[in-house]
């Protein structure tokens, strides 16, 4: 029997590509998100190109009851759920001065609420079965933040926070549930064109760029492995241990170069679509404008995903050295 897996933000952006990773192993998914007519469009296309099982449930994370709802419904058409993956965000590209309250609120209820619902409507049910993983999908911002995205910072400090603490609990429980975090770079995904933007210019991701696939590779490797965490992408691992390193260095760096590192020469126009607070029509997939200058594949991955095997190449190399090294000296 093939395995259940819901994912949260599944409409587009690393959430499509992930239920499509799942859906190429032979996964029956179920995809959260918003926007009806493009679950409806995800669902036929992971159907007739997989032949697996495919459910879209439109829903807003931020709402606990109907997350709770949404997990109901998968177990009632799907069956128990295995995999339950949280991935669903959003984002302002603006200065603190020029935020609302209510904008705080939202994004923090989608980004950082968003994750706490649904893994608390999987692991309720992955409780009573002893059995199940969560991935909770974090950031190298949840470690470094950035100016211009301080909703999406702080609630992705949050969703580590949160992770962190679950984790110990599970411990103390001793529940055979898994809970692991997955940190993406940047990524070539369509939110660059619908989140909300006061700047006036376009945004960007700060480069360099990886393709959704990437990360979405990543996401499947962590629900099907026993890793505490995964930093995927080399900019991931150089932020995060920059920060521990010299923060406040950082801190000047940023303040000269954020700005412009995550906005384009082009003008934004003023009645761009923003996602915030309604989901935004339209045919999107996983995939962004940033194409021509993305990476499809992570080095750093390949190390994370063949550790053992590198490990062991490296032993040799050790002990290949220090062999040498004796002969050398019973040769003196």
């Amino acid at each position: 029997m093939n395995k259940v897996v819901v994912i949260t933000g599944a409409g587009a952006g690393a959430g499509r590509a992930a239920a499509e990773e799942f859906a190429r192993h032979g996964c029956d998914v179920a995809l959260l998100s918003r926007d009806t007519a493009r679950l409806e469009r995800a669902v036929g296309e992971l159907e007739s190109r997989y032949g697996v099982r495919a459910l879209g449930i439109p829903t807003d994370v931020a709402d606990a009851k109907r997350v709770e709802q949404a997990a109901s419904r998968v177990e009632e058409e799907l069956g128990p759920i295995d995999v339950w993956v949280n991935v669903a965000m959003a984002t302002v590209f603006a200065p603190v001065s020029k935020l609302t309250a209510e904008e705080f609120e939202r994004g923090t209820q989608v980004t950082y609420l968003g994750q706490v619902h649904g893994t608390m409507a999987a692991l309720s049910r992955m409780r009573a079965r002893n059995r199940g993983t969560i991935v909770n999908v974090g950031s190298a911002l949840a470690y470094r933040s950035v100016p211009l995205q301080s909703i999406y910072c702080g609630a992705k400090f949050a969703v580590r926070g949160f992770t962190e603490a679950l984790r110990s609990e599970i411990i103390y429980d001793r529940l055979k549930v898994h809970l692991t975090m997955v940190d993406l770079p940047a990524l070539n995904t369509p939110q660059f064109d619908w989140s909300l933007n006061k700047m006036g210019r376009k945004a960007k991701p700060v480069a360099p760029i990886f393709e959704p696939e990437v990360a979405a590779r990543a996401i499947y490797f962590a629900a099907t492995h026993k890793r505490r965490q995964i930093w995927v992408g080399f900019p991931t691992v150089k932020a995060i241990l920059a920060n521990r390193v010299a923060p406040g260095l950082l801190d000047k760096y940023l303040a000269k170069a954020g700005y412009e590192g995550q906005l384009t020469d082009e003008p934004l126009d003023p009645n761009a679509p923003s996602n915030l607070f309604d989901p935004v029509p339209g045919d999107y997939g996983a995939h962004g404008r940033f194409g021509s200058e993305s990476k499809d594949a992570s080095g750093e991955m390949f190390a994370v995903r063949h550790h053992r095997f590198l490990c062991a190449l490296a032993g040799i190399g050790i002990a290949g050295g220090i062999g040498l090294l004796i002969r050398k000296g019973r040769g003196a």
